[in-house]
């Protein structure tokens, strides 16, 4: 093996036992998250300045007009300011001063006109399934059993995965699971899509007071289950929205479809003023359950749970004062075009034919290249100027280095992202990757309690993860006016998107929240 690969490498001594006398173990090596920060390709740099001059070319000319204005009527006293008003306004005729008090009218009609409109989230739910459908750890192990699908060999490492994953005993699955049947069919399917959708729909249009035939754009989000009729026209149906809504189905992009859905709502609210938009992120359980023996097609039915969250955001000027959040940015990267990227998440059939998910054993590694990505073009639009001149100055010192010969260049700076943001909702996709992640980028227990809490109470509920970990944050009574949020998440294809909220006001605890039974009893210790 390379000795460039062996840092990568971490060790884990399992099945301890006694054989005749003797101790006996074995030790499992797998890879670690590489130091994705400490490699920067300067691309994704690029794309985050362009961004950040084409929007932001107000935030240098605006200051030095401000600047200069303030310097002249700085030296003049009050008297001898109106002074020269007046005289240089009696000089002139009418017309002239008309016409360019019309012409300064017109230019500033045009400036909040053509301006880019706020985009608010007025609030969201996160659907809580019934207390029957909840299983501990050792309950989903004998629903897996009891199903007659699985040998012991099977049944033994979905139980050293859920033992070492960060989920706890309180997470929810179909009953439908532990059935001998076939659960992979439509009927189950839109059985399990009508309870989650609705039940989180039901709470959102409750608790904003918003009529369902006021939403203008609809765009729903599920990866594996698309019938036809589609789950959008599922939702339209059961609410009877107007005809001449938007609405948009997306399927197959995994766990960070979410964010694509909303940057989605975002572009058409954009173009349709005056309107709602409500996004639903969520995953179908039973119809995703994998009744074979491939260990790595094995790895979903351990870590995925019921889920689902609807979110309603709106463009209307009047709703900021009842709105929770604005929308600053939407970072999306793509490493589709790349092989190892494209097959490391991937729905096929085993060798006996039975459908799953098929998780590569890259996966971390793979995924490190599209948050290093992603992160390096956020950087830009979120960073202090003063970190991102410690960066640059060490990058650039980096690249002279090499350039001059020198076999031990110095390492980059690496950001200080709790600068740029009070809170953090990263994907809660497994135990390992938290961990990976809060090494990687400097985060502290506290920046990934939110992440940690929904995998141990929820489970990986793919899309819909990070608005229960903002739920989260919110029953805590931590969302205070103008905290900056980071929602992150990633998912097949493989992509890794981010979103930035500014919140506009402190956020009271809520009366309906999915963690309201239980969030005295959060953080857990060793979590």
């Amino acid at each position: 093996m390379a000795r460039a690969e062996q840092h990568l490498l971490s060790t884990e001594i399992v099945n301890r036992g006694t054989d005749a006398g003797s101790m006996t173990f074995s030790v499992r090596v797998r890879r670690r998250l590489p130091e994705f920060v400490n490699s920067v390709n300067l691309k994704y740099v690029k794309l985050g300045y362009h961004y950040l001059i084409n929007h932001g070319f107000y935030l240098a000319t605006i200051p030095l007009m401000v600047l200069v204005f303030g310097a002249q009527v700085g030296s003049l006293s009050t008297e001898d300011l109106w002074r020269r008003v007046w005289d240089s306004t009696v000089k002139y005729d009418l017309a002239p001063v008309t016409g360019f008090l019309a012409l300064f009218v017109f230019t500033l009609s045009v400036f909040f006109m053509t301006r880019r409109r706020a985009i608010y989230l007025v609030d969201f739910a996160c659907y809580k399934p019934h207390d029957d459908l909840k299983v501990t750890k050792d309950q989903f192990i004998e629903l897996a059993r009891n199903s007659g699908k699985f040998d012991e060999g099977s049944l033994e490492f979905q139980k050293r995965i859920l033992h070492s994953s960060g989920i706890g005993d309180e997470t929810y699955v179909p009953k439908s699971i532990g059935s001998p049947e076939n659960t992979v069919t439509m009927k189950e399917g839109r059985a399990e899509a009508s309870t989650v959708m609705f039940g989180a729909l039901d709470e959102l249009f409750e608790k904003t007071k918003v009529r369902p035939k006021d939403v203008g754009v609809l765009v729903v989000n599920c990866s594996i289950f698309n019938p036809t009729p589609s789950l959008s026209a599922m939702i339209i149906n059961h609410y009877k929205l107007r005809g001449n809504i938007l609405s948009f189905n997306l399927g197959g992009m995994g766990c960070s479809a979410g964010i694509i859905a909303l940057d989605l709502a975002r572009d058409m609210l954009l173009a349709n003023p005056n309107n709602y938009a409500v996004v639903v992120s969520t995953e179908m359980v039973a119809y995703n359950w994998y009744p074979g023996n491939d260990r790595s097609m094995l790895i979903p039915n351990c870590y995925f749970r019921m889920g689902c969250s609807a979110v309603l955001l709106s463009n209307r000027r009047r709703d900021y004062r009842r709105s929770k959040y604005r929308l600053e940015h939407v970072v999306r990267t793509h490493k589709g075009a790349d092989d190892r990227s494209f097959r490391s998440i991937r729905q096929e059939e085993d060798s006996q034919g039975f459908r799953g998910i098929k998780i590569s054993k890259d996966l971390i590694e793979i995924g490190a290249d599209a948050l290093k990505a992603n992160i390096t073009t956020l950087g830009p639009l979120v960073l202090p100027f003063s970190e991102q001149l410690l960066f640059f100055s060490t990058l650039f010192w980096r690249i002279l280095s090499r350039e001059g010969g020198n076999s031990k260049p110095r390492k980059p700076y690496i950001p200080d992202y709790k600068l740029a943001f009070e809170h953090f909702c990263v994907h809660a996709a497994s135990k390992t990757v938290l961990d990976e992640l809060q090494r990687n980028l400097g985060l502290s227990d506290k920046n990934l309690e939110a992440s940690r809490a929904v995998l141990h109470r929820f489970g990986n509920t793919s899309s819909s993860s990070i608005w229960y970990e903002l739920a989260y944050l919110e029953a805590k009574g931590q969302v205070k006016g103008g905290d900056r949020v980071w929602q992150l998440a990633f998912g097949s294809g493989l992509k890794c998107n981010s979103t930035v909220w500014k919140s506009l006001r402190g956020i009271k605890k809520p009366v309906r929240n999915p963690w309201m039974d239980c969030i005295d009893r959060y953080p857990q210790p060793g979590l």
